[in-house]
């Protein structure tokens, strides 16, 4: 079974299994929350004797202006070990793919989400990733830094009296900058396309901040 099949099996037990809610009131004021959240995605962390672990966190910090306008910060780390423009399919994660070492990424991210219809969103998100370039043999060959352009359309289901949400959704990342890719790895790279279509599971906790009289 592939890594995918695992998170998305996972989402859809998720999904059928809460009993949720569509909207935020604006009478009960929950548009105003704080919220922290994360990526279901951190999952893949433990696939059983998976050769390419992802090592990947993710944070996530909002605050909702309006019922319908998000802003949030995103913090994300991760290893990964192909090219990042391989769809889904026969192609992902297969041997002779891979690069020739592995990248580290550190990625903080802006991001805006608004609601258009009771729970439909659609997000864009900038994300700075600052890399860290290993060869084969885990030494330092480089750094680099790449901008992606996330635009997303998800669903926000919540539960327990709105406290936590799950947003299932599907994003296309576009990568307009990329500087200091090494040789070897731009080899990799070039048989690929510089934008990917993937699979959103976030979650997350609302919270009101108290005030100080």
């Amino acid at each position: 079974m592939q890594k995918k099949d695992v998170l998305v099996g996972l989402a859809l037990v998720l999904l059928f299994s809460l009993s949720v809610e569509a909207q935020y009131a604006k009478q009960d004021s929950t548009y105003k929350r704080w919220y922290v959240g994360s990526s279901f995605l951190m999952l893949g962390n433990f696939i059983p004797d998976d050769p390419n672990p992802p090592e990947y966190i993710q944070l996530n910090i909002g605050f909702r202006i309006t019922p319908k306008d998000v802003v949030s910060i995103e913090f994300k780390r991760s290893i990964y070990t192909w090219p990042i423009g391989i769809p889904f399919g026969p192609s992902f994660d297969a041997p002779g793919l891979n690069y020739p070492g592995h990248a580290r990424i550190l990625a903080p991210t802006l991001a805006y989400q608004h609601f258009w219809w009771k729970g439909v969103y659609t997000s864009v998100q900038a994300l700075n990733a600052f890399e860290k370039y290993m060869d084969g043999e885990n030494k330092k060959i480089g750094n680099g830094y790449t901008l992606y352009i996330n635009t997303r359309l998800g669903y926000q289901l919540k539960f327990f009296k709105n406290r936590f949400f799950f947003e299932p959704s599907i994003a296309v990342s576009y990568w307009p900058v990329r500087i200091n890719l090494p040789e070897s790895f731009r080899k990799a790279e070039s048989k690929w396309p510089n934008y990917f279509i993937e699979p959103g599971l976030h979650f997350g906790y609302n919270f009101n901040v108290k005030r100080k009289k």
